[in-house]
C-alpha cells in the first residue's frame, strides 16, 4: 500500500496536468475556474483530513 504523502502527491500532480492555463474572459470561464479551484481546495483538506486521522491512529 502507497503512502498517504504519495497518493497525494499524485492527485495534486494529475490535478495540475489536467487543468489547463485558463484566461477568465467571460464570465462562464472565471466561473469554472473558481469551482475548479474550490473543489480541489476541499480534495486537499479531505485528503489531510485522512493522513491525520490515520496518523492518529483514529482509522
Amino acid at each position: 500500500m502507497t503512502s498517504v504523502s504519495t497518493q497525494l502527491s499524485l492527485v495534486l500532480m494529475s490535478l495540475l496536468l489536467v487543468v489547463p492555463v485558463v484566461e477568465a474572459v467571460e464570465a462562464g470561464d472565471a466561473i469554472a475556474l473558481l469551482l475548479g479551484v474550490v473543489l480541489s481546495v476541499t480534495g486537499i483538506c479531505a485528503c489531510l483530513g485522512i493522513y491525520a486521522r490515520k496518523r492518529n491512529g483514529q482509522m
